[in-house]
This record gives C-alpha cells, sequence and structure tokens, in this order.
C-alpha cells in the first residue's frame, strides 16, 4: 500500500512541478494548438494554447512507477513494464501526430491511415507480449478471469486486443475536446483500477491476474502513477487551460487504460469502468451514419461534449456536469466489480 501511495505522489508532484517548465518551452518555440475550423466559436481563444502536455503524463507515470519500487516493494513484473511500455509508445505516436500538426500549421497531423497503422502496431505488439511473455489468460472476462471464461484461440485473442486497444485510444482522443474533461475522467478511471488491482493482489486465488499476485499488485501500481500524472497535469489543464494534453497524452492514457483492464481480467468491464468515453464514441458514430444515411445530423456538433456547448451550455457546465458521469461510470464498475466477488466469497 505504501508503494502503491509513494508512486501515485511522485507522479503528481512531477507533473504538477515540471508541467510550468513545459509550457514555457514550449511557448518559446511557438508550439500551440491550431483549433478546428468548424469547432464551437468559443474556442477560438484556444489557439496557440501550448499542446503535447501529455508528455508530462507519460513521464510522470514512469517516474512514479519507478519511485513505487524504492521502498520496501521491488517486484517489477512483466505485466506493469508491459503496460508502461505501451503507454510510452502510444505517447510517441500522438507526439509524432501533434508534431507534424504544428509543423504544418493545420489541427491535423498524421494522416489517418499512418495514424491507424501506428496504433495497430502498437496494439498487435502489446497482444503478442501479454499472450507469451507477460502470461495473460486468453479468455474474454467481465470481473475475473473465469467469467464468463470463455477461452479464444490466440487469433481470435489478438484481434479483440487489437479493437478494444484501438478502440479506447480513440475514445480518449475524442473525449479530448474541453480544457480538463479527458485529463479529469482519466483519473477516475485509473482511480477505480487502483483499487481493483490492490483488491485482486489480496484475493488472488479468486482472480489469478498474472502468474503472481505481484503482478495484480504492480498494474494497481502503474494505475496510481497514471492517476498522479492526470492529476497533476489537470492542475494546468483545467480551464481556462495553460497547456493541452494533445494526441500525445490522449493516445497514451487510451492505450494505458485498455491494456491494464486487458491484463487485469476486467476486458467487458472497461465498457462501464470508461463508460462517457463509449458514450462520446457512439455520439460520433451516430453523426456520421445518420449523416451519410439520412443526410441529417444527430447533433450540432460532435463529439457529443460540442453538441451541448453549442445548445449554449458554458464550457465549465459542460465539463463539470461529464465528470459526474464519468465519475458515476467509473463508481458503477467497481460496485459490480465488489458485488461478484460478495457473490463468489459466499460460494467459496
Amino acid at each position: 500500500m505504501l508503494s502503491i501511495m509513494e508512486a501515485g505522489s511522485v507522479a503528481l508532484l512531477f507533473a504538477i512541478l515540471l508541467t510550468p517548465v513545459l509550457i514555457r518551452s514550449l511557448r518559446r518555440r511557438e508550439m500551440g494548438q491550431r483549433i478546428r475550423e468548424d469547432g464551437p466559436p468559443s474556442h477560438s481563444v484556444k489557439a496557440g494554447t501550448p499542446t503535447m502536455g501529455g508528455i508530462l503524463i507519460v513521464g510522470a507515470a514512469v517516474v512514479g512507477y519507478l519511485f513505487g519500487h524504492v521502498g520496501g516493494y521491488r517486484t517489477f513484473t512483466r505485466s506493469g513494464v508491459l503496460v508502461l511500455a505501451v503507454v510510452v509508445a502510444s505517447g510517441l505516436l500522438g507526439f509524432a501526430d501533434d508534431f507534424i500538426g504544428i509543423r504544418n500549421d493545420r489541427n491535423l497531423g498524421l494522416n489517418k491511415r499512418g495514424k491507424l497503422l501506428g496504433q495497430v502496431l502498437i496494439a498487435v505488439g502489446f497482444a503478442v507480449a501479454a499472450w507469451k511473455w507477460a502470461g495473460a489468460t486468453l479468455t474474454l472476462s467481465f470481473t475475473r478471469y473465469d467469467l464468463p471464461g470463455w477461452h479464444l484461440s490466440p487469433a481470435i485473442w489478438i484481434i479483440f486486443v487489437v479493437i478494444v486497444v484501438v478502440g479506447t485510444s480513440n475514445a480518449v482522443n475524442l473525449t479530448d475536446g474541453l480544457d480538463g474533461l479527458a485529463a479529469g475522467s482519466s483519473t477516475f478511471c485509473f482511480s477505480v483500477l487502483g483499487v481493483i488491482g490492490y483488491w485482486q493482489f489480496r484475493h488472488y486465488p479468486i482472480y489469478r491476474v498474472g502468474p503472481s499476485p505481484a503482478t495484480a499488485l504492480d498494474l494497481a501500481l502503474v494505475a496510481v502513477a497514471l492517476v498522479g500524472g492526470c492529476l497533476g497535469f489537470l492542475w494546468w489543464n483545467a480551464p481556462p487551460a495553460k497547456i493541452i494534453m494533445g494526441d500525445t497524452g490522449a493516445i497514451a492514457i487510451g492505450a494505458g487504460l485498455a491494456s491494464l483492464c486487458l491484463l487485469m481480467n476486467l476486458d467487458l468491464l472497461l465498457v462501464v469502468i470508461g463508460g462517457l468515453f463509449v458514450i462520446e464514441t457512439l455520439s460520433v458514430i451516430a453523426q456520421i451514419i445518420s449523416f451519410r444515411v439520412f443526410h441529417r445530423r444527430v447533433l450540432k456538433l460532435a463529439p457529443i461534449h460540442h453538441h451541448f456547448e453549442m445548445l449554449g451550455w458554458p464550457e465549465t457546465t459542460v465539463l463539470i456536469r461529464f465528470w459526474i458521469l464519468a465519475g458515476l461510470f467509473a463508481v458503477l464498475g467497481l460496485g459490480m466489480f465488489y458485488g461478484d466477488f460478495v457473490k463468489i466469497a459466499k460460494v467459496i
């Protein structure tokens, strides 16, 4: 427990203290955000806000994770290292996207195919490493490895993992449209995963995360390090944002969230814990289908948080209400996890 607290605290301080340094550096280099032309008119004032702040989220998570092993808990596990590797790789992909967008003086960076290819390669690498190196179970899971416990062939499992990792990365990226929305919402998700990871560690015979109980604890440590990184960044990203995470942070956060759930045997529970991200994604899908099939828009502007802005809601109102939704979804996921534990504990 002390190691988990240490990881979160160090990551939090790292992000809070170093983000102003990054802001000054980005401003000197004129590396500011480009605003989409069809976005809400109120967002025009955000043009030029330093972007790529996700560098600090990723860096804080790595530093927090390493410091979490300084005390009495010193076990590095393959699963924990693998999740951080995915976060770093996804952050680098997002950085490339942000950098190209700034260099070309436009809101778009990598082309869609190049970006998707990079995400798929990272996801495939994660899936193979999780199976062959980290000892992940190839079962479809909800709250534990044997619920529902459907065994998937390696090929099917890899395809499933790619869909989950790429889908979650893009879902968080879509949500990153308001100051503090993605960082705050992700904090709820990672906090719940930190609690679940510690619970899995204490009750390893039930959950069997990884080859030993240390795996679940190490994954909890990664989750809390990401909590610290997101919270520390949120200190400066809260409206009006002094810095924006960009794809560097959004893609990394989404990949980290997905890989944690997959290795913690929470494949299907991810949909509940990250419920807000699901809603944001579905709103974009609904908008595209409606426009292409019926030539009508179901929303004034997608993703859905922009729809409410176009209705006249102040940005902070949308932000706080969406934070409440994100928190409720995360707590609902935790409640479902604990409810299943109570049920299985009675049987045992």
